[in-house]
């Protein structure tokens, strides 16, 4: 946990509808410098409109979102955020783009459209493809990977720009355990080594009270908390899951707020 960093994320009063139908309301939250947050709720509660809401692609009700001390209809930086969403490894399976051709898009933005790729470029791709464990298969086409695999490369390609900030939209849906496990882990050693914000909506909430610095409850209400203040998550999952939620806490490869090793 980041008792000292800056706000990167805020939000006030935030009221946000979809499709008529109020989603978020009154939301009021803070997101520091450096916190890796993990977003839970039930489904249809309202973790993705959020998010589509602090990155600006839906309108709010009402209500005030900063980015990095920015209200966020005259943020401009959009270089220091990077969203990866539910479905960015959904695509054609003979995708003819390599690993390292597919993360190197990542250096292109609005202000460098058709420019060559310069060394510089190129090292960043290699680098962050070794910081996510896949530089032994960046020759490989993308649809020759795995749902784990796909998932970390598109981390890289989010990554490649260095973002201040990483949203991730339920990465591991369709991943299996093992997969998982190891996704987090980079997850976690990029949040320490780099100092990287990481906000990613999780249904594995061990991995979120084992893993993560903050969880925040997304049930029409927000609900944000440090993990290592809670001495009853379950109590504190209860607003957003309801009385009945029963928290079973298993094992994972991890040292958390469990003393689980």
């Amino acid at each position: 946990m980041n008792d000292a960093g800056k706000a990167v994320v805020e939000a006030r009063g935030l009221f946000v509808s979809r499709s008529n139908q109020l989603v978020i309301e009154d939301a009021n939250f803070t997101i520091t410098e450096g916190d890796y947050v993990g977003i839970v709720g039930p489904n249809g509660g309202g973790k993705t409109t959020l998010l589509l809401a602090i990155l600006g692609v839906l309108p709010t009700d009402r209500g005030e979102i900063r980015l990095f001390g920015e209200p966020l209809q005259r943020f401009r930086n959009w270089e220091l955020v990077a969203y990866v969403s539910q479905d960015a490894t959904s695509f054609d399976s003979d995708f003819p783009l390599s690993v390292r051709e597919l993360v190197a898009f990542g250096r292109v933005n609005r202000s460098n459209i058709g420019r060559r790729l310069r060394q510089e470029d190129w090292k960043a791709v290699d680098d962050v493809l070794e910081t996510v464990g896949m530089s032994g298969l960046s020759a490989h086409r993308i649809g020759q990977l795995s749902g784990g695999q796909k998932q970390r490369v598109f981390v890289a390609k989010a990554l490649v720009r260095n973002p201040k900030i990483l949203f991730l939209d339920e990465p591991v849906t369709g991943v299996d355990a093992v997969s998982q496990e190891k996704f987090y882990r980079i997850l976690s050693d990029i949040n320490l080594s780099k100092g990287i914000t990481i906000c990613t909506v999780s249904h594995d909430l061990t991995a979120v009270f084992c893993r993560m610095s903050k969880v925040m409850c997304v049930s029409r209400e927000v609900n944000i908390a440090d993990v290592s203040d809670l001495k009853e998550p379950g109590e504190f999952l209860k607003k957003a899951y309801g009385e009945h939620f029963r928290f079973a806490f298993h094992r994972h490869e991890c040292e958390g707020v469990f003393g689980n090793g």
